[in-house]
């Protein structure tokens, strides 16, 4: 008798693999047709916790730079630079400008519109990717997001990393959790085709399992269209990096990042996309933990979890919420 794989066994209805979860690249095949690649863009903003509006030098673990890459030369230099080494990884002809670096609505109106406007005429582009703080999307702004996406479809990254208001404190993000719903129901409710990517870090300095699971589980009733969980890296040049050395702070360990986030993924409604399930560190820059430039084996290892235990996501959020 044949034996059935993770895949043929998976009960998750939006997966065509054996990933128990509504996966960024599932959602990309099933809305433009095929594989889409993510193109870093840095258009030379800069961030209200680095110029000194809300704070300066950004939060503990802000690095003075983008998360993503090292972008150089001017927008479209650097989509083509993006595009080249997309196409050494995948066969692929759709592309997502992603304005990845520091706050990209932080801005006058004529400077952001210039910039998408640009951005969304990149040729192969099929969605426009921004990404922001929920505190810098005032009424004018929020606006032209809306007309931004009736030209292209855009997909707008908030960065609220934890719902605890003692965290966000603790970790110099500059607002809290009731400023971050109200810029997150400004642009949810704009109009025009706008998804919302919000992003959780795990491992931040002195949060619990239970704080991490609740943070999810907040965010999981603002009903997001999208997800993206990471796992705090250690960076060099950091504040995070000064407490690292001093012993001030601690990394979680891999089970203990793989455990939580299949934990939390279990409370998001199925059809919110998990976009990511672990981040990215730059090699050169990175501190601790190591084992975070494992990703492939992070992310199984998530996978193996789930498949163990025999759920998937919104199995949770089913039981609490429906």
């Amino acid at each position: 008798m044949k034996k059935t794989t993770q895949r043929e066994e998976n009960p998750f209805p939006f997966s065509d693999t054996n990933k128990r979860y509504h996966t960024f690249d599932y959602y990309l095949k099933k809305r433009f047709g095929g594989k889409c690649a993510k193109i870093s863009l840095d258009a030379g903003f800069t961030c209200p916790n680095i110029d000194g509006t809300v704070g300066y030098g950004g939060c503990i673990y802000c690095s003075g730079g983008s998360s993503g890459a090292q972008c150089v030369g001017s927008l479209r230099e650097q989509y083509d630079a993006g595009i080249a080494a997309a196409k050494r990884k995948w066969n692929c002809e759709r592309f997502i400008p992603y304005l990845q670096a520091h706050t990209n609505t932080y801005g006058d109106i004529a400077t952001l519109e210039r910039v998408y406007d640009e951005a969304q005429n990149m040729p192969g582009a099929v969605m426009l990717a921004i990404a922001t703080r929920a505190d810098c999307l005032p009424e004018e702004t929020v606006e032209l997001l809306k007309k931004t996406s009736e030209k292209i479809p855009l997909l707008v990254e908030l960065g609220l990393q934890s719902a605890n208001d003692r965290t966000a404190e603790l970790v110099g993000r500059g607002h809290d959790f009731s400023a971050f719903t109200e810029g997150y129901n400004r642009l949810k409710c704009a109009g025009g085709d706008i998804s919302v990517c919000v992003h959780l870090i795990n491992g931040l300095p002195e949060e619990t399992k239970e704080d991490m699971l609740e943070s999810a589980e907040r965010v999981a009733l603002l009903r997001p269209h999208m997800v993206k969980i990471h796992l705090l890296h250690v960076l060099r040049n950091t504040r995070l990096g000064e407490m690292y050395e001093k012993g001030e702070y601690e990394p979680m360990t891999e089970e203990e990042y793989i455990n939580i986030t299949a934990a939390q993924i279990e409370r998001f409604h199925p059809e919110t996309v998990i976009a990511r399930v672990t981040g990215d560190g730059m090699a050169e820059e990175l501190v601790a933990p190591l084992w975070s430039l494992r990703k492939t084996a992070v992310s199984n290892g998530i996978d193996k979890r789930l498949y163990a235990e025999n759920t998937c996501q919104g199995a949770d959020f089913q039981c609490k919420y429906s």
